[in-house]
């Protein structure tokens, strides 16, 4: 199993959509930790299973959240670096410049 880290940008947008929920719903925002935590243990399982959409930038989405996690995968040290917890609305372009 490989190792996962975030990057400090990956790690706020986490916490922000967190709170976005908790202020909406505690059952909401749990059920949301879990939803990420669980594609997470899914990527430092098998990181190569989802899409390589751009360069060495691995993407998934979550079925019932409107967010995706962007990641790279370092082979050698065993080591997946999340670079962000992206909700889809925003600007494409913009989760890959971290």
């Amino acid at each position: 199993m490989f190792q996962v880290s975030f990057r400090p940008i990956a790690l706020k947008e986490y916490e922000s959509a967190i709170r976005w929920y908790a202020e909406r719903s505690k059952i909401v925002s749990e059920k949301f930790i879990k939803t990420i935590e669980e594609k997470i243990t899914r990527i430092a399982q098998n990181p190569k299973q989802y899409k390589n959409l751009y360069k060495n930038y691995f993407e998934v989405s979550t079925r019932k959240y409107p967010y995706g996690i962007v990641y790279t995968v370092d082979q050698k040290k065993k080591e997946i670096m999340l670079i962000a917890i992206y909700h889809h609305k925003r600007n494409p372009k913009k989760k890959y410049r971290k």
